[in-house]
């Protein structure tokens, strides 16, 4: 009797997170099934406004602010044992927006590592340089999650990255581009 009243609380907060912030998942969204996994996920997430939380998960934190003409990304805190898992509830990278009072959580982000084979080779490998693989090299194919293909693939941003697809989810902050744009208008970086 007790498992069974425990696990009918569990499934209506299940419920109640699903009813209560789909309108806040993707606005815009005409996909009641998307609207209900990004539900899911702010919910998974919320503990992340917190950046201890994300700290104590294992999020590590970058030392720069990202932002370009189309807008920003904000600070990226990457979880190295989630990378390439594409786990919904999991996010490879929470973004945050630096502000006075502290970092802001704005969105989350996952990672695929990009998969290039070379001309006259059988074998699937990391791509680390900037420059793009030789001609007639064939990447894998885009990863996707919520009906949305990643953006990619694309150089690494740093020096030891790879080529790589993302999908940035801003679930936190509204973006006049869209829930799935790479860049938000709305984040900025300090300058």
């Amino acid at each position: 009797m007790m498992l069974r009243k425990g696990l009918l609380f569990i499934l209506a907060t299940l419920a109640f997170s699903f009813v209560a912030v789909p309108a806040l998942a993707a606005p815009g969204s005409t996909d009641p099934t998307v609207n209900r996994q990004l539900a899911a996920v702010r919910a998974a997430t919320a503990k992340y406004h917190d950046p201890a939380a994300a700290l104590a998960d294992g999020y590590l934190p970058t030392e720069f602010c990202v932002a370009s003409p189309n807008g920003g990304m904000g600070m990226h805190y990457v979880n190295p044992s989630r990378v390439g898992k594409l786990d919904p509830l999991r996010p490879d990278v929470l973004l945050y927006e630096p502000t006075p009072g502290g970092p802001r959580l704005v969105a989350v982000e996952y990672l695929q590592f990009a998969l290039v084979q070379l001309p006259e080779s059988a074998d699937w490998t990391l791509w680390f340089l900037q420059d793009p693989p030789p001609e007639g090299s064939t990447f894998a194919p885009a990863p996707s999650l919520f009906g949305q293909h990643f953006d990619g693939p694309m150089p690494g941003h740093e020096p030891g990255m790879p080529w790589h697809y993302d999908l940035h989810v801003w679930l936190w902050q509204a973006n006049p581009a869209g829930v799935f744009s790479m860049w938000n208008r709305n984040v900025h970086c300090p300058s």
